[in-house]
């Protein structure tokens, strides 16, 4: 009998919770919220990510060579850097307030399997090679992403030094990086279906990157925090032009690339918002509060019923297994057996 596998996607998950977990945190910290909302999140996303864990392990003990396959999956495999990226954000936000010298022992060791993990990647990129049709901004999740929320866990576990560190090689593997992700989305066709909602994930690295500066410089609004504002706001702006692909998408587990980008433009704009005081201030902080609590609380409802109604994880047919192959227009799948 075919049994369902979790992808490596489903680690988006607890990382949109804790995404959403930092939000609340921050409007604790500005005395807008009180702290166990965001905690209790940050628990949520810590279950969950224990769940998609222990899930993905027992697959793999049926198939020994599974791992090997995901990690060397030109589509799938940057979302494995999730897997040690979450337990990071979360030793450093929701552990070490309460057990400092352990959540900045697990901080730490999480920040070197983010490192390895992203120096393996960025190496069988070198070697692989990848194809650009392939390339979608998942690609920056593990140096990128890893990088950047490194620096920020690092700083709020008091390793300024290791925080710039960690600063300086997210921000030059985004430049890399991300100049070859806009040359493919630039010049080849739109990305298919499953893969179109990781284009959100084009807000993440100015967003992240301004959140691990705050951290590193107790919320400073300066000319380099302009700068990644600026950005950033081109970034987030750009969205609005694919709304209407967005809009057309029926829910799927990648729907969740959506929640921690969108959850990091909320908080840097919290930041921002009580960095600067504008007039009415405080409301402007419980808007963006709300609008990201229903809009991954949404996803992660909707994320349940498919859940119960055994939609989240279809049973795969028993026919031959599917292909796929690059086209002009995306990517076209088969089942082996048709190309014959």
């Amino acid at each position: 009998m075919p049994v369902a596998r979790v992808p490596l996607n489903f680690f988006g998950m607890p990382f949109g919770l804790a995404g959403l977990g930092g939000c609340w945190l921050t409007a604790a910290e500005y005395g807008l919220a009180p702290p166990a909302f965001g905690e209790a999140i940050l628990v949520v996303a810590a279950l969950v990510w224990l769940f998609v864990v222990s899930r993905y392990v027992r697959d793999a003990l049926f198939d020994r060579a599974a791992f090997a396959r995901d990690l060397l999956d030109n589509v799938a495999g940057p979302f494995a850097s999730l897997a040690v990226i979450t337990p990071m954000l979360l030793a450093a936000e929701g552990l070490y307030p309460y057990a400092p010298v352990a959540g900045a022992i697990v901080t730490d060791v999480f920040i070197g399997l983010t490192v390895l993990l992203g120096s393996w990647f960025t190496g069988q990129w070198i070697y692989g090679p990848v194809d650009i049709d392939k390339f979608h901004p998942g690609y920056f999740l593990p140096t990128v992403a890893g990088g950047l929320v490194a620096a920020a866990a690092a700083a709020a576990v008091g390793q300024p030094r290791l925080a710039e560190v960690m600063f300086g090689l997210g921000m030059v593997c985004w430049f890399v990086v991300g100049s070859v992700i806009l040359m493919r989305m630039f010049f080849r066709p739109l990305l298919p279906g499953p893969l179109l909602p990781t284009v959100a994930i084009e807000v993440a690295p100015p967003a992240v990157a301004s959140l691990a500066y705050f951290t590193m410089t107790g919320d400073r609004v300066d000319t380099f925090a302009s700068m990644l504002a600026g950005y950033g706001l081109l970034m987030v702006l750009s969205q609005m032009r694919l709304l209407p692909a967005y809009l057309r998408l029926p829910f799927m587990p990648s729907t969740w690339a959506f929640t921690f980008s969108w959850a990091a433009v909320a908080n840097v704009a919290m930041h921002w918002v009580n960095g600067t005081r504008p007039s009415g201030y405080v409301m402007y902080h419980y808007v963006v509060l709300a609008a990201i609590t229903v809009f991954i609380g949404g996803i992660a409802v909707r994320t349940v019923i498919a859940l119960g109604r055994h939609q989240l994880l279809p049973r795969p047919p028993r026919a031959s297994p599917a292909v796929y192959s690059v086209t002009r227009r995306g990517v076209a799948w088969r089942n082996r057996a048709d190309s014959r």
